[in-house]
């Protein structure tokens, strides 16, 4: 079964065609990077409009890419929350359009589920059930997933996302955009042990994440530190950047640590964009390893937004006999114990 996946929930515009769940024909992403870059972040008004004038030759492209016609695809799968209103419209109203024409199914994917199977995309898999952490710039939750279909929330920020607390660190330490990338690449260069900001654990056995905090704490530093930085025992700019991308990782590992303890399970999978950061990847495995658990995450092509795990997601729901009428509308918050869960 051929299921075409879109996605415009954010700043990239990407579509995607994949076959039974499992294999890859195409993935086209294009990226809105440069034109954001110069505002430090996304402009809603100038998503929508780039979505506007890429989901054509995104579509074509992706079709093109996997040697297949619009009458060859068997359902369409396209993300309808959570995310920016006006560039999840463009993706949706694009997909009703097709599925009139073509007379196929339609189904609309929440965009965490998208994150949390999309290791399903990768030859390696892992086994039910286990532990999704999913990491971006506008979520950080972590999940137990027992089954396709079947998600329980078991922890959230409760502030900032992670992704969204690199980015606005990289801002105050004009580093520009995307944050993460920048504050990553510059770190290399620091001391990840030079400056202890505060890691936020909430109360006492707590699954949710607070960024704020941190984020606050690497402002503060930076103006006593733009004072004083020419003193020979300053930190660098790499040793904060290379500090307040450990203590976000402490955290984050630290969590993830408890769930899977606290869940018994074996397996856990880090997902979102934030999931191609390497210090994270390393120390993850490094604490998963001791206790027996094994870690598992996505290329980084399917860890960033992309439309091969919408239309992954996609095809687990039509063969579960889901369908969505033309009045289906997009949400921008859409928390995922909403989904309709699957049969087992």
């Amino acid at each position: 079964m051929n299921i075409l996946g879109i996605d415009t929930s954010c700043d990239d515009t990407s579509a995607a065609v994949v076959v039974d769940g499992a294999q890859v024909l195409a993935n086209v992403v294009n990226s809105q990077v440069k034109l954001h870059h110069p505002y430090g972040g996304v402009v809603p008004e100038l998503a929508s409009r780039e979505h506007l004038r890429n989901i054509v030759p995104v579509v074509s492209e992706a079709l093109s890419a996997a040697k297949l016609k619009m009458s060859d695809i068997h359902g369409l799968a396209v993300t309808i929350g959570p995310g920016l209103i006006g560039s999840l419209l463009v993706g949706l109203y694009y997909a009703k359009g097709l599925v009139y024409v073509q007379k196929i199914p339609l189904v609309g994917i929440n965009h965490l589920e998208g994150h949390i199977l999309s290791i399903f995309l990768e030859e390696h898999i892992p086994s039910f059930p286990f532990v999704a952490l999913t990491v971006s710039g506008g979520h950080t939750s972590l999940f137990m997933v027992e089954g396709f279909g079947h998600y329980t929330l078991m922890g959230q920020t409760l502030d900032d996302a992670a992704g969204e607390a690199f980015d606005k660190v990289a801002k105050v330490l004009r580093l520009g955009y995307p944050g993460g990338v920048a504050i990553e690449k510059l770190s290399l260069l620091g001391n990840r042990n030079k400056i202890h900001f505060p890691r936020a654990h909430l109360a006492p056995g707590s699954l949710d994440f607070s960024f704020s905090g941190i984020k606050t704490s690497v402002a503060l530093y930076v103006k006593k530190w733009e004072v004083n930085k020419k003193q020979d025992e300053q930190a660098s700019l790499a040793d904060i950047a290379a500090s307040f991308q450990e203590a976000v990782v402490d955290v984050l590992v630290e969590k993830v640590m408890m769930a899977s303890e606290r869940s018994g399970v074996s397996c856990v999978v880090i997902a979102g964009g934030v999931a191609c950061n390497k210090v994270l990847r390393e120390k993850m495995t490094e604490a998963a390893s001791p206790k027996g658990i094994g870690v598992f995450y996505p290329r980084p092509a399917y860890c960033t937004d992309n439309g091969a795990m919408i239309a992954l997601a996609g095809y687990h729901r039509i063969i579960h006999g889901e369908r969505a009428d033309l009045s289906m509308d997009v949400r921008s918050r859409f928390p995922i114990d909403e989904l309709v869960p699957m049969a087992r």
